[in-house]
C-alpha cells in the first residue's frame, strides 16, 4: 500500500495516489470534534505537540493488515472503511462526520488487538485529519484514563472470555443433542438386526426338524429333487418380490388362506402372510401342487414356508446393517474424522452428511428439497466446521417451521465461489432485527432457547475463516441464508474464530 518518499516529510508517508501534506496543530480545532470537547487547555496542548494536521489527496489512507501506526480523527472530507471478503473489498462505513476516528484506536489494549489495522481507509475525497501517533494514544489512554482504561479493558477482554466459554458450551449443547439424535437413529436398524437375528435362528431351527422330517418319511428321490428345486424359485421370489400396499397385501393374504384351507394346509394364517410378503400368488401356489401332488402339499409348503422366512430375514438383517453403515459414514463425513483439517472438499457430502445427522430433528413434517448443481467443483476449506454451519442453519431453519414446511438447499457457483442456499418456509425474522442477527448474544428465541451465539460462530467460520460471505433475506414464508465460499479457499492466513473483528 505504501512506500517511503525521499521528498516526504519526516513522520509522513508518501501514497501511490498522492503525499499527505502536513499542517500545524491548533488547539481551537481540536476543541470543536466531539472526541476531545472536555478536554482540557493542557490536554489540549498534549495533543497538538504529540500530533498532526495532514491532509490526505483522494485516495487509499492505510490498509488493512498494515501495521497500526496513527489514529485519524477526521476533520473534513467523506472517508470510506472496508474489510476483505471472500477475496474482495467490502465497504462497511461512509462518513463525513467530523471527529470520527479510525485507525490504532485499539492500540491501548495491547499488540493482540492494536498491531494491525483490522479495515482498509480510502479518502472518497480530499480529507484532513488529525493524526496521532499509536504509542501516543497508548500511553494518553494509561495515564488520563486509568480507570476507564481497566474498564474498557474488563468488558472487552471478559466479554471475549464469556463468548469463548458460552461458544463452547453452546457446541457441546449442540454435540449432545446430535449425539442423541444418532443415537437414535443408529437404535432402531440395530434392535431390528438383533430381533430378525433371534427370529432367524428360531426359524433355522425349524428347518431342521423338517428336513428330519423329511428324510424320515415317504419323499422320493425325484420328489426331493422337485422341493430342492422349489427352494431355489421361492429364494428367486423374494428376491422380486413387489411391494404391495396394505389393502392390496390384505387381500392377497384372504386368497392365499382361502386356497391353503382349500387344500388342506394347516396354519393357512400363518403361512399366508410371509408367502404374500414373497411375491407368491395362486398361480405359484398351483405350480408347486402340480411338481409335489396333494399328499405332499403341506409338509412341502411348509419347508418352503421357512425358506422364504429366512430370506426376508436374512434381508431384514441387511437392511439394518446396512443403515447403520449408512450413519456411521454420515457421523464420520460429518465429523471428518481421520481427515486433515484443510482439504478439498466435496459441499454435497458434507450436506448430505449433516442432514443424515439431524434426520430425528427434521422428522416426518418437514420436506427436504435439494436442488444440488452437479458441476459444482471441490472447494478448500475446513470441513468438521463448515458442518457446524450447515448444522447451525439447518437448526434454525427447523426450530422456525416449528416441525411442518419445506426445507430447500441449494448450490451453485458463482464466479469463482460456491454458493450454498439454506432455506425454510418458517415465520420469517422480524424486519427490525433481521440486521442483528450474527451479532455475539443476540436470539430471536425464546428464553433458555438458545445463546444466540450460533450464526455468531457461523459468520467466523465462513467469513473469517473462509473469508467468504454469510447473508440472510427474509419474509414470512421464506428465509433464505446464503454462504458463499472462495472454491480456492482462504488466499491468507484465518484467524480463528474467536478472534472475530468488532469495528
Amino acid at each position: 500500500m505504501t512506500e517511503t518518499s525521499a521528498n516526504a516529510p519526516a513522520g509522513l508517508t508518501a501514497r501511490v495516489d498522492g503525499t499527505p501534506s502536513e499542517h500545524p496543530c491548533l488547539v481551537d480545532e481540536l476543541r470543536t470534534l466531539f472526541l476531545f470537547e472536555k478536554l482540557s487547555g493542557e490536554q489540549l496542548e498534549w495533543l497538538c505537540e504529540r500530533g498532526r494536521i495532514e491532509d490526505y489527496p483522494q485516495g487509499v489512507v492505510y490498509g488493512e493488515g498494515d501495521t497500526a501506526e496513527l489514529l485519524f480523527v477526521l476533520l473534513s472530507g467523506t472517508i470510506a472503511l472496508s474489510q476483505t471478503v471472500g477475496g474482495l473489498p467490502v465497504e462497511t462505513t461512509r462518513t463525513d462526520q467530523r471527529g470520527v476516528y479510525a485507525g490504532a484506536w485499539a492500540s491501548f489494549l495491547g499488540e493482540k488487538m492494536g498491531g494491525k489495522y483490522n479495515a482498509s481507509m480510502r479518502a472518497i475525497t480530499p480529507a484532513r485529519f488529525f493524526v496521532l501517533p499509536s504509542a501516543d494514544f497508548n500511553e494518553l489512554m494509561q495515564q488520563w484514563f486509568p480507570m476507564a482504561l481497566h474498564l474498557l479493558e474488563g468488558v472487552f477482554y471478559g466479554g471475549k472470555r464469556q463468548q469463548q466459554m458460552i461458544g463452547e458450551r453452546e457446541r457441546l449443547l449442540a454435540l449432545g443433542s446430535l449425539s442423541a439424535g444418532l443415537t437414535h437413529e443408529l437404535n432402531n436398524p440395530a434392535g431390528a438386526a438383533v430381533r430378525a437375528a433371534d427370529e432367524l435362528r428360531q426359524r433355522i431351527a425349524g428347518m431342521r426338524d423338517k428336513l428330519a422330517h423329511i428324510a424320515n418319511g415317504t419323499w422320493r428321490h425325484e420328489q426331493l429333487v422337485d422341493l430342492v428345486d422349489l427352494q431355489r424359485q421361492a429364494v428367486e421370489l423374494v428376491a422380486k418380490a413387489p411391494s404391495l400396499s396394505p389393502l392390496e397385501a390384505s387381500d392377497r393374504e384372504d386368497e392365499i388362506t382361502d386356497w391353503l384351507e382349500d387344500h388342506d394346509v394347516a396354519d393357512a394364517f400363518t403361512l399366508a402372510p410371509a408367502f404374500v410378503a414373497a411375491g407368491a400368488d395362486e398361480d405359484w401356489f398351483e405350480g408347486v401342487l402340480a411338481e409335489v401332488g396333494p399328499e405332499m402339499l403341506p409338509g412341502a409348503l411348509k419347508w418352503l414356508f421357512y425358506t422364504v422366512e429366512t430370506e426376508q430375514l436374512l434381508n431384514e438383517i441387511t437392511d439394518s446393517t446396512t443403515r447403520i453403515s449408512t450413519l456411521v459414514a454420515a457421523a464420520k463425513q460429518y465429523s471428518q474424522m481421520d481427515r486433515a483439517p484443510f482439504q478439498e472438499l466435496n459441499l454435497h457430502e458434507l450436506i448430505d452428511s449433516t442432514l443424515v445427522i439431524m434426520g430425528k430433528k427434521l422428522g416426518k413434517g418437514i420436506t427436504v428439497v435439494k436442488e444440488y448443481d452437479s458441476t459444482l467443483p471441490k472447494v478448500s476449506g475446513y470441513g468438521a466446521e463448515l458442518n457446524q454451519v450447515w448444522t447451525n442453519l439447518i437448526d434454525n431453519a427447523i426450530q422456525a417451521m416449528d416441525g411442518h414446511g419445506t426445507l430447500t438447499v441449494r448450490t451453485r457457483r458463482e464466479d469463482e465461489c460456491a454458493v450454498v442456499e439454506i432455506g425454510d418456509t418458517g415465520s420469517g425474522i422480524p424486519r427490525d432485527v433481521v440486521g442483528r442477527i450474527f451479532e455475539p448474544f443476540f436470539t430471536t428465541k425464546g428464553i433458555g432457547e438458545g445463546t444466540g451465539l450460533g450464526l455468531d460462530i457461523s459468520w467466523r467460520i465462513v467469513v473469517n475463516k473462509h473469508q467468504g460471505n454469510l447473508s440472510v433475506t427474509s419474509e414470512p414464508g421464506t428465509t433464505v441464508f446464503t454462504v458463499k465460499l472462495p472454491i480456492a479457499g482462504p488466499q491468507r492466513a484465518p484467524a480463528a474464530p474467536e478472534e472475530k473483528d468488532e469495528s
